[in-house]
């Protein structure tokens, strides 16, 4: 049983005991609008606004910051520009003041030392009705000077002293508002009741879901102490205690979904056992390896290889910063696969990627007699009926392609491992489909450039296994980045006549982004036309590509720039995975300050694939905010990827880093994957820890934990993004 507080503090009331809090309790499950004081159009208003439909919603409703109202000031003590303060005083009287459009309400408020004017010009006829003239009253809010009057706009008011001592809590919540709460006069003080409320009625249900051992071993305080003080805390000692065991419990349930996930499909989804390195493999590694593989690129094989051996399915996730050599390695998949007997296909999220994968991938396999076959929409015919055939008989060991793998046409003679290239960019759905070539599901190697940050990878893919490329290959030298702004444009144009004398090319970029296509679009075609001027032909050739040129077109511009035609290709971000032009030494970002650094980095990545020192010049406006400044001056500072992304997680959250929102990540209630990083490893070394003890969590000591989980699954809650 937990004491949370005594009569003393409670006048009116029995002492409160909470027994423990599992909001899977059937009474919390129970619609909001019978909980009193609510009803019905206010129940609906909460469901609409802020997506709270019953009792446990409204439980976890937790305050997104909080005042501090044990400081009290007088009115002759008032100055300009203070903070939120707290004065006692008594509401002299109100009227209403004329103004343009409507009227405002001025309550005149005094105390022993002097006078201001409390104003509201919203819900005054309620507030007319409500107000007592000659009550004593505690205003807080921030005050304002006009002339030698100070004033108050819509101040949180209570009568003084408190009328109901559970409300005399020093440290206040201030709960998500909006304006149509505000409409229907939902205040602060009236969302605080309810939870008051509800804390008085149903918290002898609340039962407590983490095992004892646990808390004991981390010092946490009991789920019901830590949901009253996250809502009402006495002091900030107990407000951190609250925050520190609401946060990993939200943590720990994530991650103990995301590894019986794991667990299950291992146990249940059987894989095709690669058991050996035959002689594919080896004769490739010995004599045809174009280059030593890194110390990571080793590890990352061995992991691999082990996986392939388990009789489990693989579900790996490969991480490697542009040109860390991921390719070499799922090459390196593929001759496995081949000396077991399998096939293996490659998907990637474009044509254009999916060609140079192709080309790639044929001239390493070449020389050991294996053959690669590309499949995309543009194979058409004969040509298409032909490789399919040939697919079915085993005649093709690779395929390479877009989605067009997932069609129900592409049958496979055996295929045993699938890579996805960016596999952010392919559907659920669409990745089910390349599963259900087989009677049992290939082996699966995700791969992707993006670096996200190790905190963030447990949760958004913490149901596969993670490997990480962390090294690029050696010779290749670092790219030099630099940031200039428009009042340099003149001198970057003169250093990329330089590089172009000296046989380079370059690539200028401009932003495209949905909001505002058509603004971008004109900034492009502008930029062209510049570039054209500066560049003129026939000494210059310049291509250029973007999202509205036919599929044709951009193949032609494209094949003209990587056969070295033309000097420089103005594009959209449309090239951020497309072609590797070794020769292409100078990256030009345009209007920098408009994207992410994962972006940035993902364009600074097409540079520096020869052996010749690359570029990156980022240019931006004269006067940009001080967010993107930080951006740009990191870019020029590393060329670490995964250095990048930590920033990029502190500057713009988890959802704007993975591109679109994988928003599950946002749906967090308490927790910050970015500040929480420490929570959320304790969490997952908790949560394996527990299944690796008990899988079936069916010891004594984690039925509470079992009970409660199980509600997870069933109602779903704020877990209900994972998959």
């Amino acid at each position: 049983m937990y004491v949370l507080w005594g009569k003393s503090q409670t006048p009116n009331r029995e002492n409160l005991y909470l027994s423990g809090v599992n909001p899977s309790s059937q009474i919390f499950q129970t619609p909001l609008v019978y909980l009193k004081g609510v009803g019905p159009q206010r129940a609906k208003i909460m469901a609409e606004v802020f997506g709270l439909h019953t009792f446990v919603d409204l439980l976890h409703f937790f305050p997104f910051r909080y005042v501090d109202k044990t400081q009290w000031v007088t009115i002759a003590q008032l100055q300009p520009n203070l903070a939120e303060i707290q004065i006692k005083g008594t509401l002299v009287n109100l009227e209403e003041v004329p103004q343009k459009r409507g009227s405002r309400l001025v309550g005149h408020f005094s105390d022993e030392t002097g006078s201001m004017e409390l104003v509201w010009f919203k819900g005054t006829k309620w507030l007319r009705q409500n107000l007592k003239i000659g009550q004593q009253y505690s205003v807080f809010g921030k005050v304002q000077r006009f002339g030698s009057t100070y004033s108050m706009p819509h101040p949180d008011m209570e009568v003084y002293p408190p009328e109901k001592a559970q409300f005399t809590a020093s440290i206040r919540p201030i709960y998500p508002s909006s304006e149509r709460l505000q409409t229907a006069q939902i205040s602060q003080k009236i969302m605080g009741g309810w939870v008051m409320e509800l804390l008085l009625q149903y918290g002898k249900h609340l039962e407590e879901t983490l095992p004892n051992s646990l808390m004991e071993r981390h010092g946490f305080i009991g789920l019901p102490q830590a949901l009253f003080h996250i809502h009402f805390p006495k002091n900030l000692n107990l407000l951190a205690q609250a925050q520190k065991r609401l946060k990993f419990e939200e943590l720990f349930f994530i991650q103990l979904q995301l590894l019986r996930n794991k667990a299950i499909r291992r146990s249940k989804v059987k894989g095709y056992p690669f058991n050996q390195v035959g002689r594919y493999f080896n004769e490739f590694y010995q004599h045809h390896l174009p280059f030593e593989l890194t110390n990571a690129q080793k590890r990352v094989v061995k992991e691999i290889r082990s996986d392939l051996g388990s009789n489990a399915q693989m579900n790996r996730l490969l991480q490697g910063d542009v040109g860390s050599g991921k390719t070499m390695v799922a090459v390196l998949c593929f001759l496995m696969a081949v000396d077991n007997g399998f096939q293996s296909c490659l998907v990637a999220p474009t044509e254009i990627l999916a060609q140079q994968h192709f080309r790639g991938i044929s001239d390493l396999l070449a020389p050991v007699g294996l053959r690669v076959a590309l499949l995309t929409g543009s194979v058409k015919n004969k040509e298409r009926t032909n490789l399919l055939a040939d697919l079915k008989d085993g005649n093709i060991h690779v395929l390479v392609g877009t989605h067009a793998l997932f069609e129900d046409t592409v049958i496979f003679h055996h295929l045993g491992l699938a890579v996805i290239d960016e596999q952010h960019r392919f559907g659920v759905a669409q990745r089910a489909k390349l599963w259900h070539k087989n009677d049992i599901p290939p082996h699966v190697l995700v791969m992707t450039a993006t670096p996200i940050p190790r905190t963030l990878a447990m949760s958004l893919y913490g149901d596969l296994d993670i490997s990480v490329i962390d090294e690029l290959p050696p010779g290749r030298q670092e790219i030099k980045t630099v940031w200039r702004t428009d009042a340099h444009r003149l001198k970057v144009f003169g250093f990329i006549k330089q590089q172009i004398a000296l046989g380079r090319q370059v690539y200028i970029v401009y932003p495209l982004i949905n909001e505002s296509q058509a603004m971008d679009y004109k900034d492009l075609m502008d930029g062209y036309e510049s570039i054209t001027r500066e560049f003129p032909m026939p000494e210059y050739q310049v291509s250029i590509v973007h999202g509205q040129m036919k599929s044709d077109d951009k193949a032609i511009e494209m094949d003209r720039f990587v056969r070295g035609i033309s000097q420089i290709m103005v594009a959209t971000t449309v090239i951020e995975v497309g072609v590797n032009v070794p020769n292409a030494s100078v990256m030009v970002i345009e209007s920098a300050e408009r994207f992410g650094l994962s972006q940035l980095h993902q364009l600074r990545g097409r540079v520096g694939r020869g052996a010749e020192q690359s570029y990156c010049i980022l240019m931006s406006a004269d006067q940009i905010s001080e967010d993107a400044k930080l951006r740009l001056h990191t870019m020029t500072q590393t060329n670490d990827g995964f250095a990048l992304s930590e920033v990029d997680l502190k500057l713009r959250g988890p959802g704007d880093l993975m591109g679109t929102q994988q928003s599950g990540v946002l749906q967090l209630k308490i927790a910050d994957l970015t500040k929480d990083q420490e929570l959320l490893s304790l969490a997952r070394k908790e949560a394996m820890r527990i299944l690796q003890a008990d899988p079936t969590l069916s010891q004594t000591e984690h039925l509470v934990l079992k009970k409660a989980f199980e509600a997870v699954l069933r109602h779903k809650n704020i877990w209900n993004y994972i998959s």
